[in-house]
């Protein structure tokens, strides 16, 4: 018989790289019945283990191995995190640690510095530096090595270590501490004793530049849970709930299953429910996609959060808590984080070969010189400039001096780019899927056309349309009002009027009885309209178009045509996707006859319609297992699960916080044309990265065997390493030429 599991996740913390998330994963794996996947990413593992299974083995397992665990706090816990006190921690020890590496570089690298005994200074500002500021990397070496394992943290720690301690012994036991000492630079290949020379500035340098890397990495990587608090914040707080026949305003967690409750216009509906009594129309946009609020009676149902937005209603909520859409909404959004792929960093998988290769060079060199009975000073000299040549500060700017550049020139392009994993699924899209409303198009109802009957005019069919309408605040019925005051200035006032919830408004326009609304609502009435409006009428929901017919004095005048409008830029996007060898899928939980009309306008060929939330992400999954890399944008609540399971989330900034917190882009503009822009960016971006990391490879791999046969002092190799971190820089700083597409041809 089949053990019956469940599931437990846990927050882990102390991972300082994807091979500490690997071991953390080999160590939940080695318990009986327990199978766990850990994403370095979100720093969360997902643990299946056989019902009624202890979590504390599991915390206590992971504890032995050096790491820290807890269960997740709730996604509505307005607490702070402590990942927000460890980020807040890093980054008093960056500026401490910059503020004092400073005058240390300054000193060691500008001989006019050098005052007396200016070393004894350095070692004063620098000692802070390493070993506070660079705590973290020695206590994550030393958990690996306790381990038996070595990672980049491993080679930082032991490269600063040993300039440190090497400068200690040249101040103390060399000549490097006497009164007058100076840096004089020199370029020439010669051996050196080592012990005239102080290396603080490389140990306070690198350890200073890394915790730049770590802290920039740490603050992208906080956001992954931010999707979840954004979607529960949609909700309603409180909730008019009926109790014994008078309403009792509680919170809404204390709901209870089978309470009816209130909600009056303009307020959020608490949660899923069934209408007992009331009509009106809801804007259910954020979770289905629907651009034209939908009319609700008694036995309809409907979803937590979206906005009443005509008469009072009366609901009863058959399920609260996480049973609610919403609920299962963010639900969606966190499964489909945590399944991103672990993109691992360059460096890490390298460092995986790198460091342990460096480490055995370290000591076989040592061991070869003392061997061959040369002096024991020479031999640590060139021991340490091996370990110091190859300490990878190159390799830790590679990465975060890319991303801040072009993250940075992003912005200024109204670009919002998370972190380094939306790079390496920037560069492998080859599929957009947009949603509608909102993205494509405005998401906001339009006057489309005005369309007469034979004796009446464009401007009195406006008007009394117009007037009608601006009592009520039906969005359809605000489109229409707000374009007839801009065409017609000031409209007379509707007396008598009244509105009939789903189908239209009626009243008096100055002397004349006028109703305007569904063609349905007129035939009731006995007013009909010729065939030639009929026809015209049937055109407009051909297209897509809600048509609002309109009749004073007994006749039909004219019907009003009103839509979700098409942004300007969005063809102009589409074509540059195209351009950029990207494959545009129109998805929305719209009906299919808009949506086609809507594809056709901008020029896409495939359309995906009337899917709900659930449904989108469906629909990206399988577009993924058919091998396609998937990018998304969107803008509402109905999007955010899409958002995050696919390869790449593009939000607009237009749009609501859970789709922004959910998408690993932002457009702030709300121009579907920037994403074109956002994939340019994102993957020059880690072109340059990818650039920065061979080259500051390649140094390393060139100047370690220099090292070895002692012709490069630990001086010269410091002056080395900051060459390459010149390089890495400069070539990061070429992004800030990158150059927008909106409005231009694009190009490659």
């Amino acid at each position: 018989m089949d053990t019956v599991t469940a599931s437990v996740d846990l927050e882990i913390g102390g991972m300082t790289c994807a091979s500490c998330a690997n071991r953390v994963e080999r160590t939940l794996n080695r318990l009986d019945g327990v199978t766990a996947t850990v994403n370095y990413a979100t720093e969360k593992a997902s643990v299946r283990a056989p019902l009624g299974y202890d979590p504390a083995v599991l915390v206590a397992a992971i504890e032995k191995a050096g790491y820290t665990a807890s269960a997740p706090a709730r996604a509505d816990d307005d607490r702070p995190g402590s990942d927000g006190v460890e980020l807040r921690m890093l980054r008093t020890r960056l500026l401490v640690s910059a503020a004092l590496t400073l005058p240390v570089i300054a000193m060691a690298m500008i001989p006019a510095f050098q005052f007396v005994f200016w070393q004894w200074a350095s070692l004063a500002l620098a000692a802070p530096v390493v070993l506070w500021g660079g705590w973290p990397f020695h206590r994550a070496a030393w958990v690996n090595l306790r381990h038996g394992a070595a990672t980049m943290d491993t080679l930082v720690s032991l490269g600063t270590g040993a300039a440190f301690l090497w400068s200690l012994y040249a101040l103390f036991f060399g000549t490097a501490g006497m009164p007058g000492m100076r840096h004089e630079f020199s370029l020439a290949l010669t051996p050196s004793d080592g012990a005239s020379a102080v290396y603080f500035e490389v140990a306070a340098g690198v350890t200073t530049f890394l915790l730049a890397g770590r802290y920039f990495e740490k603050r992208a990587k906080r956001r992954a849970g931010a999707a979840l608090h954004a979607l529960l914040e949609l909700g309603a707080k409180d909730v008019a709930v009926l109790r014994d026949g008078a309403e009792v305003r509680i919170p809404v967690g204390r709901l209870r299953v089978g309470d009816e409750f209130v909600v009056r216009p303009g307020e959020k509906i608490a949660t899923d429910g069934v209408v007992v009594s009331g009509e009106s129309a809801v804007d259910a946009s954020l979770m289905t996609g629907e651009s034209v609020p939908v009319d609700v009676r008694p036995g309809a149902g409907v979803a937590g959060a979206p906005l009443n937005s005509g008469g009072r209603l009366v609901v009863r909520a058959p399920r609260i808590g996480g049973d609610t859409q919403l609920a299962r909404m963010a639900r969606l959004v966190e499964e489909a984080q945590a399944g991103k792929a672990d993109v691992q960093r360059l460096a890490d998988r390298v460092s995986a070969i790198f460091v342990p290769i460096v480490l055995v060079v370290a000591v076989v060199v040592l061991a070869t010189w003392l061997l061959l009975g040369l002096p024991v000073v020479s031999a640590v000299t060139a021991a340490v400039a091996v370990l110091v040549i190859a300490c990878p500060c190159a390799l830790g700017l590679a990465t975060p001096t890319a991303l801040l550049v072009g993250t940075g020139r992003g912005a200024q392009l109204g670009i919002l780019i998370k972190g380094p994993e939306v790079l390496e699924s920037a560069r492998r899209i080859d599929t957009v899927i947009l949603d509608k409303t909102g993205t494509v198009t405005t998401g906001r109802m339009e006057l489309i056309d005005v369309i007469t009957e034979e004796g009446s005019t464009r401007s009195e069919v406006l008007e009394v349309a117009g007037a009608l309408e601006d009592a009520s605040e039906h969005p359809i019925a605000r489109a229409i009002a707000d374009a007839a005051r801009a065409e017609r200035g000031a409209l007379p006032v509707a007396y008598d009027f009244a509105a009939l919830v789903g189908r239209g408004v009626e009243g008096r326009i100055e002397d004349r009885a006028a109703v305007a609304g569904r063609a349905s609502l007129l035939d009731e009435r006995g007013l009909h309209r010729s065939p030639a409006l009929t026809a015209a009428q049937h055109e407009a929901e051909s297209r897509g178009h809600t048509v609002v017919v309109v009749a004073w004095d007994g006749r039909v005048r004219g019907l009003l045509a009103v839509a979700d409008g098409v942004k300007a830029t969005s063809a102009e996007a589409v074509a540059g996707l195209r351009r950029e060898g990207l494959t545009p899928i129109l998805l929305t939980g719209d009906n299919a006859q808009v949506a086609g009309e809507i594809a056709r306008q901008v020029g896409i060929d495939e359309v995906i319609a009337e899917v709900l939330p659930d449904e989108k992400v469906a629909v990206v999954a399988r577009l993924q297992q058919q091998g396609r890399t998937v990018a998304m944008v969107g803008d509402g609540v109905n999007d955010a699960p899409a958002l995050a399971q696919a390869d790449l989330g593009l939000a607009m900034g237009t749009g609501t916080d859970a789709a922004i917190e959910a998408s690993d882009i932002t457009l702030v503009r709300g121009d579907l044309r920037g994403t074109v822009d956002a994939v340019r960016l994102s993957r020059r971006t880690l072109r340059t990265i990818r650039v920065n990391l061979f080259w500051a490879f390649a140094y390393n791999v060139a100047a370690i065997p220099v090292a070895a046969v002692g012709l490069l002092n630990p001086m010269l190799a410091g002056a080395a390493m900051a060459l390459s971190s010149v390089f890495v820089v400069g070539n990061s700083l070429r992004l800030r030429g990158f150059r927008s597409v909106v409005g231009r041809e694009v190009r490659s």
